[in-house]
C-alpha cells in the first residue's frame, strides 16, 4: 500500500478545492491551478481534508494514489505559499540581465541568449549572477529552471556554468603536465 497516498491533504483557510468531472481545481491567495485526475483514482473532500482513494487495489492504482496525493498537496501549497528555485551563474563574464518578461544571458557564447519567461513564472536577478524564479505551479517551475540550466550546464573542471543553488559540483583534476 502507498504510505504517501494514504496521508490526507489538509486544506488551509481561504483555500477552495473543487473536484468535478475528473478535474480538481485549487484556488488560493496567489491564484488557481487545475489538473485532471486519472480514472483509477478518486478524491474525497470533507471537512477541510482531501483524501485520495483507489477504485481497485493493484500495483498501478497504488502508485497513482501516491502520485495524485503529491500533486494535489503541491497544488495546495503552491496557491498559498508558492514555490521558488534559485540558480547561480558561475564564470568570468557570465551574467544575466532582465528586460520586460525576458532574461538575457551572456554565457561565453558568441551571442547573447534571450529566454522568454512563460505566464505564471516570475524572476528576479541579484548581482547579475543569482536568478530567483518563483511561481505557483511546481512542475512548470521545475521545467523552466531545468531549461535555463541547460543553456550552459556546469562543467566539471572549473565549475563554470549555470547550477542550482543547492547543487554541488564535484570538480575533476585537470591534465597533469608530462616532461
Amino acid at each position: 500500500m502507498s504510505r504517501v497516498g494514504k496521508k490526507p491533504v489538509l486544506i488551509p483557510d481561504k483555500t477552495k478545492v473543487l473536484y468535478k468531472d475528473r478535474i480538481v481545481t485549487v484556488e488560493g491567495q496567489k491564484g488557481a491551478l487545475s489538473r485532471s485526475i486519472h480514472p483509477l483514482i478518486n478524491l474525497e473532500i470533507k471537512d477541510g481534508i482531501v483524501n485520495v482513494t483507489m477504485k481497485k487495489d493493484d500495483r498501478v492504482s497504488r502508485s497513482l494514489q501516491g502520485l495524485t496525493r503529491s500533486l494535489v498537496a503541491n497544488m495546495v501549497t503552491g496557491v498559498n505559499k508558492g514555490f521558488e528555485r534559485v540558480l547561480e551563474i558561475n564564470g568570468i563574464g557570465y551574467r544575466a540581465t532582465f528586460s520586460g518578461n525576458r532574461i538575457v544571458f551572456n554565457l561565453g557564447y558568441s551571442h547573447p541568449i534571450d529566454f522568454d519567461l512563460p505566464e505564471g513564472i516570475s524572476a528576479s536577478i541579484e548581482r547579475n549572477n543569482i536568478i530567483k524564479l518563483s511561481g505557483i505551479d511546481k512542475e512548470q517551475l521545475g521545467h523552466i529552471s531545468a531549461a535555463i540550466r541547460r543553456l550552459r550546464p556546469p562543467e566539471p573542471y572549473k565549475g563554470k556554468g549555470i547550477k542550482y543553488a543547492e547543487e554541488y559540483i564535484h570538480k575533476k583534476a585537470g591534465k597533469t603536465g608530462t616532461k
